[in-house]
């Protein structure tokens, strides 16, 4: 019996690739324009730069929706403090975040403390 030979290796993901996919299983309704848009920033943040993929695509995600599809930077802008204005955006950023499939709801305790994403 003859050997096959060794597959060819397959390459790592970038860095990109391994956002998207985590971004994929995080929010699989997420779309395209919106995800793209997410993983821009994730890649962007250097907060997130050694952060792990899920990591940097939950937070990354958590911080496009909010200040995208709530008021949380109108209410700074009227001068509330971060916690204050991420209280009164949480009910709509938990929306957005179900209308894409994520299972995961944020509350008001975990948010992003300490994650250097706002």
């Amino acid at each position: 019996m003859t050997r096959r030979p060794d597959p060819a290796p397959r390459a790592l993901p970038t860095r990109r690739e391994a956002v998207e996919a985590a971004l994929a299983r995080l929010a699989p309704r997420v779309p395209e324009f919106e995800s793209e848009a997410i993983v821009d920033r994730a890649l962007a943040s250097t907060g997130l730069r050694n952060a792990a993929p899920e990591t940097a695509a939950w937070l990354g995600m958590v911080a496009y929706a909010r200040h995208v599809f709530t008021e949380y930077d109108s209410l700074l802008e009227e001068g509330y403090d971060q916690d204050s204005a991420r209280h009164f955006v949480l009910d709509d950023l938990n929306a957005v975040l179900a209308e894409w499939g994520v299972r995961r709801r944020i509350g008001e305790d975990e948010e992003t403390a300490g994650s250097g994403v706002s």
